[in-house]
């Protein structure tokens, strides 16, 4: 396991009536943020060991980690996590644009002025971060900032929903450290966001559009991110056997 992981279980304080959360909370953490990358075996022997713990708290969180789309339990041979492929992202972006878009037309009918004041909160953050070009820290904002609007639609059904499709979301990106988008484009489209939320006469289907075609906009480019890094593999491999043959 890699060190960073090690060192962030050594900094934990776990009590038996949460153990299996804080151990699937740990491992979650890990691979939305890249620490496990895509084909990573979950090793029980080392992390039973790391974490202090026996066997069975453990396969309790790998299962849980299973239910949520993180990894893969393959009988016999372990839990691996999940590699993210161009499927997923196709099936990913057009479910989460709809509900969303959904989200912040039931928003806009109750939506309090503190939760504006949250939302103005996370945009500021996210200029700042544009400001910085510091794109972990963007994202995090604009996860906040979507967060609120979602919470406000007050609709359970559509917040847990929306809880795991943009948890995959936060995966999909950070998974990909070197994948870029225009930060700056995608801030200028949550002022208007916002500036629709705080308008009294709004639009909610405008609303409700503008919402969708950010999320489906986003999908083509990293559709085609994804695209090049296979060709890229595949020069590599194809050079790697010339070399051998050579």
């Amino acid at each position: 396991m890699p060190r960073a992981f090690s060192d962030r279980i050594k900094q934990i304080d776990f009590k038996p009536t949460v153990l299996v959360e804080r151990v699937s909370r740990t491992l979650t953490e890990a691979i939305l943020d890249g620490t496990l990358k895509g084909g990573d075996q979950l090793i029980e022997t080392d992390l039973k060991e790391q974490f202090g713990i026996s066997r069975s708290p453990l396969r309790e969180a790998f299962r849980i980690l299973e239910k949520m789309g993180l990894v893969e339990i393959i009988p016999r041979k372990g839990a691996f996590v999940i590699s993210i492929t161009s499927r997923d992202i196709e099936h990913h972006f057009p479910v989460r644009s709809v509900l969303e878009g959904l989200a912040a037309r039931e928003a806009y009918k109750r939506i309090s002025e503190e939760e504006l004041k949250g939302m103005t909160r996370a945009l500021d953050r996210m200029r700042g971060a544009v400001s910085k070009n510091n794109t972990k820290a963007y994202w995090e904002s604009h996860f906040l900032f979507h967060e609120v609007f979602i919470d406000a639609s007050a609709n359970l059904i559509l917040i847990n929903l929306l809880k795991t499709l943009r948890m995959h979301n936060m995966w999909y990106r950070f998974s990909y450290k070197y994948y870029e988008e225009n930060l700056s484009e995608s801030f200028a489209i949550h002022e208007r966001i916002l500036k629709l939320f705080k308008t009294k006469k709004t639009d909610i289907r405008q609303l409700e559009e503008v919402v969708r075609n950010h999320i489906e906009v986003a999908v083509e480019s990293f559709l085609a991110y994804l695209e090049e890094q296979t060709n890229v593999t595949s020069r590599k491999r194809s050079k790697a056997r010339r070399n051998q043959i050579g």
